[in-house]
C-alpha cells in the first residue's frame, strides 16, 4: 500500500510532531502581576484617647454671641476659647480665626490712623500759610 517515499515522509511526521510537542518556549521576561482591586484601609487608631465633641448648635452659638454681649468678660472668653484646652474645636478654631481679624483690623486701624495724620497735618501746615 505505501511505497518507501510516502512510508518516510509518514515516519517523518510522526518524529516532527514528537519534537513538536516536547518543545516548550521559554517563559516571557516579565509578567506583570495580576489585577487586584484597591482595598479600603481604614486610617489607624492614633487619637483613642481624644474627646469626642457634638457638633455646635444654633442655640450653642446664640449663648456664645449673649456672651460675648457682657463688657470685660468678652475679651477674656475671646481668650478662653481661642486657647483653651476644653473647648469644642469649632468654637477654638473660629476663635482664633476671630483673633485674626481683629489683630489684621488693629494693624490696619494704625495704619490708616497715621496716614490719615500725616494730611491733616499737611493739609493744616498749607491752610495756616494761607490766612497769614
Amino acid at each position: 500500500m505505501y511505497n518507501d517515499n510516502q512510508q518516510s515522509d509518514f515516519d517523518f511526521n510522526k518524529q516532527s510532531n514528537a519534537n513538536q510537542s516536547a518543545y516548550q518556549p521559554p517563559p516571557p521576561a516579565y509578567q506583570p502581576p495580576p489585577y487586584q482591586s484597591p482595598q479600603y484601609q481604614p486610617p489607624p487608631q492614633q487619637y483613642n484617647n481624644m474627646r469626642q465633641w457634638p457638633p455646635m448648635t444654633v442655640g450653642d452659638w446664640v449663648i456664645t454671641w449673649l456672651l460675648l454681649l457682657i463688657p470685660i468678660a468678652n475679651i477674656v472668653l475671646v481668650f478662653m476659647w481661642a486657647f483653651g484646652s476644653d473647648v469644642n474645636p469649632s468654637k477654638k478654631t473660629y476663635f482664633q480665626a476671630y483673633l485674626i481679624l481683629i489683630a489684621i483690623a488693629i494693624v490696619l486701624s494704625i495704619f490708616l490712623s497715621i496716614v490719615a495724620g500725616a494730611f491733616l497735618a499737611t493739609l493744616f501746615t498749607s491752610l495756616g500759610n494761607v490766612f497769614y
